[in-house]
Order: C-alpha cells, then sequence, then structure tokens
C-alpha cells in the first residue's frame, strides 16, 4: 500500500519505520519539509509536501498531536473517500487526563474537520517504542490494535495494513466509541509512564478457550 504519514515524531517516525519494514511505500509529511525530509530518511521512507503525500496515498495517518489536528489535516487538502486514521489521545499538556470525553472525541472531531474521508481510530493504544522493537511478546501474545469506525470497507483496510505490520487486531465498533479507546490510550501512558510500568506494555482483551 502507499501510507502517508503527517507527523513525524515518535509514533509517526515508529509506524513509518514498521510500515516500510513490512514492504509498504511510505512517505512522511509535515509543514517542515527539511525536518520530515531528516526523519524519512533515517526509517527508509520518502517526504513530500502534506497536499502532495495524502493526494497520492492508499492510506492517510494523521500522527499529529491532537491540537495540531487542524492544521495538519488543512494542508493535506481534499481527503475525500481516503481511508484516514486518527492515532491521537487528546492529552492534556500537563498529562492530568484528557480534554474530550463523553459526548465526543478526538477521533470524531477529527471526522468533522474532514467530513468526506473515512476517519478511523486506531494504534492510539501501542506505544512508540512498540513500533520499533516489534509487537510480537512471545508467549504473551501480539500487541492488538483496536479499530473504530464507521465504514466497513476502510476498518477491513486498516485491519490489513495492522497485521501486515505484525500486529493483532480487535474491531471495536463504530467511530463513536473512539470515546472508550482514548480513555484507554490515557491509562496506558499512566500505566507507562506515571506508574513505572515502562512503554513495553499494551492492554488486550483475554478469552476463554
Amino acid at each position: 500500500m502507499n501510507i502517508t504519514i503527517i507527523g513525524h515524531g515518535n509514533m509517526g517516525s515508529g509506524l513509518a519505520l514498521r510500515a516500510v519494514k513490512a514492504g509498504h511505500s511510505v512517505t512522511l509529511a509535515g509543514h517542515d519539509l527539511a525536518r520530515s525530509s531528516e526523519a524519512a530518511s533515517k526509517v527508509g521512507a520518502k517526504s513530500a509536501a502534506v497536499s502532495v503525500a495524502a493526494n497520492q496515498a492508499d492510506i492517510v495517518i494523521l500522527a499529529t498531536p491532537y491540537p495540531a489536528a487542524a492544521e495538519a489535516l488543512a494542508a493535506a487538502g481534499n481527503l475525500s473517500g481516503k481511508v484516514l486514521i486518527d492515532i491521537s489521545n487528546p492529552v492534556k499538556a500537563d498529562f492530568s487526563g484528557l480534554s474530550l470525553g463523553f459526548n465526543t472525541s478526538a477521533a470524531e472531531e477529527i471526522q468533522k474537520l474532514a467530513p468526506g474521508a473515512k476517519v478511523i481510530k486506531a494504534f492510539n493504544t501501542v506505544f512508540a517504542q512498540i513500533f520499533s522493537e516489534g509487537p510480537d511478546f512471545g508467549v504473551d501474545g501480539k500487541v492488538p490494535v483496536l479499530i473504530a469506525g464507521d465504514d466497513d470497507t476502510a476498518k477491513q483496510i486498516v485491519q490489513q495494513f495492522a497485521e501486515s505490520l505484525g500486529f493483532a487486531t480487535i474491531q471495536a465498533g463504530g467511530l463513536a466509541n473512539a470515546r472508550y479507546l482514548e480513555p484507554l490510550g490515557m491509562l496506558n501512558i499512566t500505566l507507562g509512564y506515571g506508574l513505572g510500568q515502562g512503554t513495553g506494555i499494551a492492554p488486550t482483551w483475554i478469552h476463554r478457550s
């Protein structure tokens, strides 16, 4: 697949690295082309202006902090018909909690900003280090990616993409369920950083056989 990742921080670069290793054609894009080019060269990806990269993509991944989403989407131009993955958690600046919840979510607000796109919530419960170190935890299984969205075809495309990166997947219902996934992402952050469990953790569900 042709994958465009908008944002080249730890999450964007980590996803790019994992996607390149899986054989996808990956373009990193950001408002600073020089910085995105530098980040792309480190992971074996290409770089391009945001609008050009988004236009050529099968999947666009929004890997910016939530407060930067509106600016990033404006730079991306017309995303009508595109599969747009939101990986963000709307974390407050002081990490004391989420800035959205109960009545909406970051993913739903992003859908309003890009009404023609097929917005899918995914990867928000995965730490960046897992992209570089790999999602296979051995006897504990593979790290799951929880997928929520309102377009069934887009959800299947994202499931295929996540599994190509080595992740397990869990279909988590409609986009409104991002209201549950984002607090789960915040809990993961709290356990990892605030409570000292580190970044080699991930939430999952177990099943009685």
